[in-house]
């Protein structure tokens, strides 16, 4: 070996024997790092006595010879090249075709993951959720950076109650994508069923923060875990109490065990269930009825199962019927857990209907007081939702408010209630005119002593339902509708004018208000008569009667020349000029709209305007409130009072031309303000060209031609 090889293989044992001090050095064990000190101090020491410290840093002559002037004819050895051009072509060419490769291998493992995941998912349809697992996994194993795969898999794991593992996948799923929505659904419920309850409500958080549209669905999961967490609370609390021998928590379960004997005759199971009902105190007693099989005790029980059944006629089957409704309510009264129990029972929908439609009064007083429990809560009316038919539901309300009692008053509670659900009214929306409408016609034209207290409630209802546009326009399209109003209407014009008269009116009002909305030839050719209505309500001193009657006005006139002639032949103009002087601002706001519509349409209208608002004080001094459509419809009357001869030159010596510069320049935020000033202008000057001059002065045409450019 020579002495250059001898120094080198010396010099790399060294290295080598550097490195291992470091690593051990670097190490987390106290022991290692003493251990490796000692040996470096030893090592360090054995250099310095072998005098080879300054060797290892002497630096050596480099003979290596290297040729300047090579020959131009030598040919490069076999498989070399001195063409760098050359070299790096190839090299490039190499990446290229393995990039190539790698992309159709890709391609063809998607292809299989893809084909493997349709696979799994008619696997999971079917609910064979192992072998969806099994076909997840496959396409994973071709393709480890498919999101969906590892979401389904979660799913499928879910199904499977192996929790862990769905939050696994849903990690990975997010690794993938960190905006996947479906990753932090699945993982919320993952989470919920290991009864992880705070990392539940941070995944359906985390879908708020990513997506803010999707509030409704977070809004509903959150709930199931709130709803989850409260149950475990409430079990956990009922146990203690069992455990130590509280009477009512101890009686609970004696009373079910009782109720558990079977074949017993109808009057048995009554007094037993009605003994529970009175063990049934609070929370606690709920949760135990619960956790203790009480639901299957009484819904399982054939002899319950007969009477809650309307054609059965068994010996006291109505008081156990009675019975079991009134035991409902005291175990559903503000549990959600049990709320949802009850209603996912097998028959239990189904014999809640048929109960409704029971002619024994206090079986109907308690389904109904049942029903209304449920529809005080969002939870309670999400389960009536789902699990109820709608239709026959509404049906049997309706039947209801022929009556004067409480169950009548009830009854309409739970209308109204569901009415404020968006998804009640869509859902409803094509059973409406065949389970609804009928009743409720009937209703209108049939006002006695005995429904009047609940009506106004029910009509007020309705008007509610109408807020959906599919609802509204079936209402709006009935002529039977509109003339049942009206009947109702006549109803009240006749009336005392007593208290449950009036309200009555005013949700009459409130309904042809909403309905008035839509624009057919139905309210065209009832809108004589709903003027000829409304012109006598005017005459009342009920402050919102009146506003609501004006405002009506000011939606049907503009659907019929004959019914503003007839509200103007009947003085309306008159009375909406006092309402301008003397009423609130809404009432202003629809008084200023009736007459923008009644000078548009009718001379007399604006020579009567004229003549009542002397210089036109009023309408320039509504020109300066904050309400633009108030401010925008005084401009429009003022515009088309111009017409009448005279009403120009009475404006000779005011703030007009200022004024409406003002609105037309830009001021106002409503375009259509702004169209009206400068029609506005225009007729002014053209009725009195005197006016023009005043113009020019501010440079108005200027302004005009500007602002105009922008005005759509």
């Amino acid at each position: 070996m020579t002495t250059e090889a001898a120094d080198l293989e010396k010099f790399l044992k060294q290295v080598d024997q550097i490195s291992e001090l470091v690593k051990e050095m670097n190490s987390n064990d106290a022991v290692s790092q003493q251990r490796a000190a000692e040996k470096a101090d030893q090592l360090i020491s054995a250099f310095k006595e072998n005098g080879e410290t300054d060797e290892l840093c002497k630096t050596r002559l480099n003979r290596t010879v290297i040729n300047n002037k090579p020959e131009r004819n030598e040919a490069a050895p076999c498989g070399l090249r001195n063409d760098a051009d050359t070299s790096q072509e190839n090299f490039m060419k190499l990446l290229e075709k393995d990039a190539q490769e790698r992309s159709e291998r890709r391609k063809e493992n998607a292809m299989l993951a893809n084909a493997l995941k349709e696979m799994g998912n008619e696997a999971f349809a079917k609910g064979d959720y192992e072998t969806a697992v099994q076909r997840y996994s496959e396409g994973l194993e071709k393709l480890r950076d498919m999101q969906v795969l590892y979401t389904n898999r979660a799913q499928a794991y879910i199904k499977l109650e192996k929790y862990k593992e769905a939050v696994n996948d849903c990690e990975w799923a997010l690794k993938c994508n960190e905006k996947c929505l479906k990753a932090y659904v699945h993982m919320g419920r993952a989470n919920l069923a290991l009864k992880n309850y705070e990392e539940a409500h941070r995944c359906y958080q985390k879908i708020l923060e990513i997506d803010p549209k999707q509030e409704r669905l977070v809004k509903d999961y959150t709930n199931q875990v709130y709803c989850e967490e409260k149950k475990n609370t409430q079990e956990k609390k009922a146990l203690e109490e069992f455990e130590q021998g509280k009477e009512n928590a101890t009686s609970v379960l004696e009373v079910l065990q009782k109720l558990a004997k079977p074949d017993q005759v109808n009057l048995y199971y009554a007094g037993g269930v009605r003994l529970l009902t009175e063990r049934i105190k609070d929370c606690t007693e709920q949760t135990l009825f619960r956790i203790n099989n009480g639901f299957s005790i009484i819904n399982s029980n054939t002899i319950v199962q007969r009477s809650l059944s309307v054609k059965s006629q068994e010996p006291f089957n109505d008081e156990l019927c009675i019975s079991v409704l009134i035991l409902w309510q005291a175990v559903c009264k503000g549990n959600e857990e049990n709320q949802q129990l009850l209603m996912q029972w097998a028959g239990t929908t189904e014999c809640l209907i048929e109960l409704l439609a029971s002619e024994k009064p206090d079986i109907q007083k308690e389904c109904v007081a049942l029903v209304l429990m449920y529809s005080l809560t969002e939870h309670g009316r999400a389960l009536l939702l789902r699990n109820l038919d709608q239709t026959k539901l509404l049906e049997r309300l309706m039947g209801y408010m022929h009556h004067q009692d409480l169950i009548a008053a009830n009854a309409v509670g739970i209308m109204a209630n569901l009415a404020a659900e968006k998804k009640f009214r869509v859902q409803f929306r094509p059973n409406f005119a065949t389970a609804v409408m009928p009743h409720f016609i009937t209703l209108l034209r049939n006002l006695s002593s005995d429904n009047r207290s609940v009506l106004p409630q029910c009509i007020s209802t309705v008007s509610n339902m109408a807020g959906d546009e599919g609802i509204r326009k079936q209402l709006a399209d009935s002529e039977e509708c509109w003339e049942a109003c009206l009947v109702a209407m006549d109803g009240y014009l006749s009336s005392s004018k007593d208290s449950q008269h009036r309200d009555i009116a005013i949700a009459l009002l409130g309904l042809m208000l909403n309905l008035s909305l839509e624009r057919n030839t139905v309210i065209q050719g009832q809108a004589v008569n709903i003027t000829a209505r409304c012109v006598t309500l005017l005459c009342c001193m009920d402050g919102d009667i009146i506003t609501k009657t004006t405002r009506l006005l000011s939606h049907i006139l503009p659907q019929s020349n004959e019914a503003v002639d007839e509200a103007v032949k009947a003085g309306t103009v008159k009375k909406m000029f006092k309402f301008l002087k003397a009423g609130g601002q809404v009432t202003v706001r629809y008084a200023v709209m009736t007459l923008a519509v009644c000078t548009k349409q009718s001379r007399q209208a604006s020579e009567e305007l004229v003549k009542l608002d002397k210089k036109f004080c009023t309408l320039v001094k509504l020109q300066s409130v904050e309400d633009e459509l108030i401010v925008g419809n005084a401009v429009l009357c003022l515009s088309q009072c111009m017409d009448v001869p005279g009403a120009a030159t009475a404006l000779l010596n005011s703030d007009i031309v200022k004024i409406l510069l003002k609105h037309a320049g830009g001021d106002a935020r409503k375009t259509t303000v702004q169209q009206n000033a400068a029609i506005a202008l225009g007729k002014l000057c053209t009725a009195e060209p005197r006016h023009l001059s005043q113009l020019r002065q501010l440079h108005g045409l200027e302004i005009l031609n500007s602002c105009m450019k922008h005005i759509k």
